[in-house]
């Protein structure tokens, strides 16, 4: 089975509803001009919220081959529940996407196994796919070794999910976020077959070979290849390097400069 790769640009707390303009419509035109097609490799974007609209519109209005989706969303699809977003409210906005229990949510915001699989539930109830987020801190890496802690974060989600629930799984190594120090290739690889073996445990063989798996962690142009070559890799989460055009279409835009994967 065939995955189409997935390069996801999460902006987290930058760039304002002008800026996003912006930055989408030199994306459009950097792989357009490229002749670059989703079918090849999908391109979304992920904003701050107050830019969704924003984005939204262009990207409809002016049939733009990106998908956009939501940086975090409620458990919660109504109610008194003051600065929390609906589900309901990113797929009016047409979200493809929304990204669950990246690592800084977990840390600021304490959020644990059974919220991020809540919220899993919740996303998918309003048709938008979630890209769940697992990984280690360094001190996880020390004490338990590579995979036990995003295998066992991942199996939390899927106890909730029926096996022909479609989502994306997304690792990255906390300990390599930021740091410009990304995991190996053979790590990512390592990590991410471990978790598509979870998922063929828990949904089966389908639901296993179908899941993209992405990598996260200090992703750039100058070593997406080797992460993209990983049998069970199959796209990046991509943090700083998302906010810079022509890095983040470089990126997206692998399989040109880097060969076959």
């Amino acid at each position: 089975m065939t995955r189409t790769p997935l390069i996801a640009g999460n902006w987290k707390m930058n760039l304002d509803h002008l800026q996003s303009i912006a930055f989408v419509q030199k994306l459009a035109w950097s792989l357009r001009d490229a002749k670059h097609s989703s079918a090849e490799v999908e391109v979304a974007v992920f904003p701050p919220f107050t830019d969704l609209r924003s984005v939204q519109t262009l990207i409809s209005a002016d049939k733009l081959d990106l998908a956009h989706g939501g940086q975090d969303l409620s458990a919660h699809d109504s109610g008194a529940y003051t600065g929390e977003i609906s589900g309901a409210f990113l797929a009016a906005l047409e979200c493809r996407y929304v990204i669950i229990g990246h690592s800084e949510r977990r840390q600021y915001h304490h959020e644990d196994d059974a919220l991020v699989a809540a919220k899993t539930v919740a996303a998918l109830r309003h048709g938008v796919t979630p890209v769940v987020c697992v990984g280690e801190t360094a001190e996880d890496l020390e004490a338990h070794g590579p995979s036990a802690v995003p295998v066992g974060q991942l199996a939390a989600v899927l106890a909730e999910l029926a096996p022909d629930q479609e989502i994306v799984v997304a690792y990255e190594p906390v300990w390599a976020i930021g740091s410009g120090q990304a995991a190996t290739p053979e790590q990512a690889q390592q990590v991410c077959a471990a978790l598509r073996a979870e998922i063929e445990t828990a949904l089966g063989a389908e639901a296993a070979q179908r899941t993209r798996i992405l990598y996260g962690g200090s992703v750039k142009a100058a070593n997406i290849a080797g992460f993209m070559k990983q049998k069970d890799v199959d796209g990046a989460l991509v943090g700083g390097a998302s906010l810079d055009v022509d890095e983040f279409s470089a990126i997206a835009r692998f399989p040109k400069h880097v060969g076959t994967v």
